[in-house]
């Protein structure tokens, strides 16, 4: 089994770690001094459990390492389209990619029955330029929740999380998913399969819809936003209006608004990626979180005006500090 890791950052980096150091078959895409310091050093990984360094094979250049059986995309949702077409390598005619983006993926509709079969959603990818270049039938869809960073090059700090659920489009048990998970779990890392991962993809799309871009607009942490009454309030309104939008496509919340704004004030003083990103001065991932809970919203005739206005203000934001891409 050959997996390739495109994005060996802080994710990336942790699960190609963990399965090599388990022995797979395992090769990473990275850039820059990280690529440089892996290819000297080792990737080394750090977590309150763990401090190792593994020797893959690392690269810039897909076309050096061939077809793969999976390839595991953990660039930013932006990122993706920016490889699609260098990524083409990598892909035989069985190979599945398993998208780990933040928000909304753009393969939603594929594999779901209904009056929404057949449906694109355009926020997440313009111009069907992945559908076309990935193809949704290579899609494992997952949900990642390890938090994770680069404190310098060519080391991966693990700072909370050990779960990356897997989940098929169509909701089947198939052979490919089910040799990834196994692969996974040997190497240390929980992969559950889901029967549904858009409900779950839901559950975490939902505080990061609201807690991001109110965020990038008010420079607050999670726990100064969760208590604060007037902010607070908008964010459960951008919440409860999602939550229309979703069981509008059949999706089950297992918690209330309220119990999911408390886990999110329980984290403390937490800067979101997206504000991190915009005092970093990176492109933030507004469009794939926010704009595409908008877009569905006009799919399903469900009114979503506060998401709507919170995500033209946080635009423009980005916008002004050349932090935007469509």
């Amino acid at each position: 089994m050959k997996i390739c890791i495109y994005g060996a950052g802080a994710i990336g980096g942790y699960v190609g770690a963990m399965l090599s150091r388990a022995g797979a078959d395992v090769s990473l895409i990275a850039r820059g001094p990280h690529l440089a310091a892996i290819r000297e050093n080792g990737l080394r990984l750090k977590s309150a459990e763990d401090d190792f360094t593994v020797h893959p094979r690392a690269t810039d250049d897909p076309s050096e390492l061939g077809p793969q059986d999976y390839v595991l995309l953990t660039l930013k949702a932006h990122g993706v389209r920016a490889v699609a077409d260098a990524m083409q390598p990598l892909l035989g005619p069985d190979t599945a990619v398993v998208t780990a983006q933040n928000g909304m993926p753009w393969w939603y509709f594929h594999g779901l029955e209904g009056k929404y079969a057949g449906q694109r959603l355009v926020s997440a990818d313009p111009g069907n330029e992945l559908w076309d270049k990935i193809g949704p039938e290579r899609v494992i869809g997952s949900v990642v929740w390890q938090a994770a960073e680069v404190p310098e090059p060519g080391v991966v700090q693990l700072g909370y999380g050990e779960r990356l659920s897997l989940g098929e489009p169509d909701g089947s048990k198939s052979d490919r998913i089910q040799a990834l998970s196994s692969a996974l779990v040997n190497a240390g890392v929980k992969a559950p399969i889901r029967p549904n991962i858009r409900n779950e993809i839901w559950v975490k799309l939902w505080g990061n819809l609201s807690f991001n871009p109110v965020s990038a607009l008010t420079g607050a942490t999670l726990v100064d936003m969760a208590q604060d009454a007037g902010v607070g309030s908008v964010i459960h309104t951008m919440m409860t209006e999602a939550k229309a939008v979703g069981e509008a496509l059949d999706v089950r919340f297992p918690m209330t608004v309220e119990k999911r704004i408390t886990s999110a004030e329980k984290v403390g003083a937490h800067k979101t990626s997206m504000l991190q990103d915009l005092e970093g001065g990176r492109t933030m991932e507004i469009e794939p979180i926010i704009g595409t809970v908008s877009e569905l919203g006009r799919i399903t005739g469900i009114p979503t005006p506060i998401i709507d206005t919170v995500y033209h203000l946080t635009v423009l934001r980005a916008k002004q500090a050349g932090c935007y891409t469509a």
